[in-house]
């Protein structure tokens, strides 16, 4: 993935922890968000352009369209920062022929349905499936929070 230094889950989204403590610490120029609900919300696109730190360009895309630009190397040269809101949209991403390689688990809410594996994360069945999936095709998967805590192997928590 040319040009692309991290593929993070965070159902926040772009938020002050992307903004300042992710984005800053990887030296980003760019922050995409890969959701197809999202990117057809112009209200929420605007809300999360306007997180994004000054300087730092913001792509919000559909898993097809940021998958055709991924593969057409349109972000090589630059230091593009991921973000999803789920594991499944990394597998999605991944069966569309994206070298996804490794992917962060920072924050998915505690919701119904889910069951807590660490203080910041809750899976519910399919994101768990879709992590097991992950680890299955040889991606390295980790639990994060911010980029000063160790990235942990996600198998220490399921």
């Amino acid at each position: 993935m040319e040009g692309i230094v991290h593929l993070r889950v965070d159902d926040r989204l772009i938020h002050g922890q992307v903004a300042t403590r992710w984005a800053t610490g990887l030296k980003v120029n760019r922050i995409m968000v890969i959701d197809d609900k999202v990117a057809t919300n112009e209200m929420e696109k605007s809300v999360l352009r306007m997180a994004a730190p000054t300087g730092v360009n913001t792509s919000i895309l559909t898993v097809e369209k940021a998958s055709a630009n991924i593969k057409n190397g349109n972000y090589q040269g630059q230091r593009v920062l991921i973000v999803i809101k789920t594991p499944e949209v990394a597998v999605q991403l991944l069966n569309a022929g994206v070298n996804v390689k490794q992917v962060n688990i920072g924050n998915l809410s505690n919701r119904p349905d889910t069951v807590q594996i660490k203080k910041s994360v809750s899976l519910s069945d399919s994101e768990r499936k879709a992590v097991e999936f992950l680890l299955e095709k040889g991606v390295e998967v980790t639990a994060q929070m911010v980029p000063d805590d160790p990235g942990t192997n996600i198998t220490s928590y399921l």
